[in-house]
């Protein structure tokens, strides 16, 4: 939650008319590190982008795949040239994506009390689960990258 308020996730606001509301949900799981005994505990907030409908609630969906042939020849030059190969991990990388006219019901657990009880989320940024999240995001990277 902490990340999701961070980078402004969504604004609490009415639901317009004709909107679809998605409903979204908790997913938890333990991650075991190789060198420690302890799981650490992690929970990510998704929304239920299965409930999508196409040129309701997105128009385009892009997924980058990369081919065998095109990383085995990546590896091969790395072998042949004696380079060094990293990696790296984008922490909370779909919440980098901008959205426009997504709402999605509050989460369990943090509801919001009172006069924003009847509220919803417009989303400002991608969530995990959405159908558009990986376009957003490798939009937004792109656009980065570019300049």
């Amino acid at each position: 939650m902490d990340s999701i308020h961070h980078n402004q996730t969504w604004e609490l606001v009415d639901l317009l008319d004709g909107r679809k509301l998605l409903p979204c949900k908790w997913v938890f799981r333990y991650k075991y590190a190789s060198n420690s005994e302890k799981p650490k505990y992690k929970a990510r907030l998704i929304a239920k982008g299965f409930r999508q409908e196409h040129g309701v609630d997105y128009d385009k969906i892009f997924s980058p795949v990369v081919k065998m042939t095109t990383l085995r020849l990546l590896l091969g030059v790395v072998m042949t040239e004696d380079l060094v190969l990293d990696q790296l991990d984008i922490k909370t990388t779909f919440l980098h994506g901008d959205l426009e006219d997504i709402y999605m019901s509050q989460s369990a657990g943090f509801t919001a009390t009172g006069e924003e009880s009847h509220l919803v989320c417009q989303l400002k940024k991608s969530l995990y689960g959405l159908k558009q999240a990986l376009r957003m995001w490798y939009q937004k990277l792109y656009l980065i990258t570019k300049t």
